[in-house]
């Protein structure tokens, strides 16, 4: 039995995550037409970690904060890998309820995991808004969700979509997530999914431990950064960083800031894979 890092934090009750993205932010899917906007509303949805920084104490050390900090030469770059051709098609390759059902697959993985609701499939879809009738299943029940779902990339990488914990979990996310864990020799990162406005909740904890427990390197995203008022948002990411910085050793220093509704986060988001999974130029 795993003991918790933390007790989790008080919770609000949260309604579920919209499923498709608004047609505003859906014009923001490449940094194209993000960087015609006005350059305050551009490193609003490039770099969200920006419209926190003037909220912090001067004496505040700040380097975690935009310890990844690529260039808009290398967003295009990364962007790049998200868009398809003829010769690099992005597609869903197929679902696996075990690990003996999983693809074998050489190219670098990365995997997304996360509660249910907590907008883990508006992310994803989000990363794939240049994909023409990309499919990205989505379970009608919340919690219900009972497979990995993967996406492949070209020949540069995969995306593995795991199912969403809650409700059940962690007993069934424990018994389908652990061994892809263990075994999966190509998997770069792990991205653990957090909702902004609440921030560590008790399965998460967990997630965070079994990454901990094999080694596994992950980033925390902090998710529906739309719904939460500055001071909640502020608050519950200098906690997410303390939480990092003192209670782990497997986890990039940096929680990324992102919203689907209204494409924050997302470039930078589709950069950081590019550069986990080595396919970002320096």
């Amino acid at each position: 039995m795993r003991t918790l890092l933390r007790p989790a934090l008080t919770a609000r009750e949260h309604f579920g995550a919209c499923g498709i993205l608004g047609r505003r932010a859906a014009s923001y899917a490449s940094i194209k037409d993000v960087t015609k906007l006005q350059e305050k509303k551009m490193n609003k949805i490039l770099f969200p970690i920006l419209g926190l920084e003037k909220y912090l104490s001067p004496n505040m050390d700040k380097k975690h904060f935009r310890l990844f900090d690529p260039s808009l030469e290398q967003i295009a770059k990364a962007e790049e890998l998200f868009r398809p051709s003829d010769k690099h098609p992005i597609d869903y390759v197929t679902s696996a309820i075990r690990m003996d059902h999983a693809p074998s697959l050489t190219q670098p993985e990365v995997c997304f995991i996360g509660r249910s609701n907590v907008g883990k499939s508006s992310l994803i879809k989000a990363l794939f808004s240049l994909v023409p009738g990309i499919e990205v299943r989505v379970s009608k029940t919340p919690g219900h969700t009972k497979k990995m779902n993967f996406f492949k990339v070209g020949k540069v990488f995969t995306l593995v979509d795991m199912p969403g914990y809650g409700y059940k979990a962690p007993d069934d996310f424990v018994e389908m997530v652990e061994p892809y864990l263990q075994v999966r020799k190509n998997l770069k990162r792990t991205f653990l999914l957090v909702d902004s406005a609440l921030g560590f909740q008790k399965a998460d904890l967990i997630a965070v431990e079994m990454c901990e427990e094999f080694g596994i390197p992950y980033v925390i995203v902090a998710t529906k950064i739309d719904r939460s008022p500055t001071g909640v948002l502020l608050t519950q990411y200098l906690q997410i960083q303390e939480f990092i910085e003192k209670q782990t050793q497997g986890c990039y220093p940096q929680p990324f800031l992102v919203s689907s509704m209204q494409f924050s986060g997302i470039h930078l988001l589709r950069c950081f894979v590019a550069h986990v999974t080595r396919n970002l130029p320096t």
